[in-house]
């Protein structure tokens, strides 16, 4: 059976001056995005000098992906979150589903699909 995992890899740089903004909607987006069935990493990297961050995610397939894209987190939280930092790259791993690829064709991810693996 194949493996049907999407993982994003998205990259931010921090705003100057405002990293503390920046932190207190990551938290709030890491408390909703707990609540979200399907979500099964959500994983945030801050760089040694504070001024870029890594959020690893992964979603069993791309059903939780789209429940993610659609809810509260990515439609509320993330304007919220770009007021305090700039998106530098948004890489997407597995495939989202046809839905999930239109979604994020808007949010001008780079989309890259299985093509081979170990397994």
């Amino acid at each position: 059976m194949a493996d049907r995992t999407v993982r994003f890899t998205v990259s931010l740089a921090i705003n100057p001056n405002a990293l503390d903004q920046f932190e207190k909607t990551a938290v709030s987006m890491i408390e909703l995005t707990r609540k979200e069935a399907g979500t099964t990493q959500y994983d945030w990297y801050l760089s040694s000098d504070r001024k870029s961050c890594r959020l690893l995610e992964a979603y069993v397939d791309g059903a939780a992906v789209v429940k993610h894209l659609s809810g509260p987190v990515v439609r509320e939280l993330v304007p919220k979150l770009l007021q305090s930092s700039k998106l530098t790259s948004f890489e997407v791993y597995g495939d989202p589903g046809p839905e999930g690829s239109k979604i994020l064709a808007e949010l001008q991810a780079a989309v890259f699909k299985s093509w081979h693996t170990l397994k």
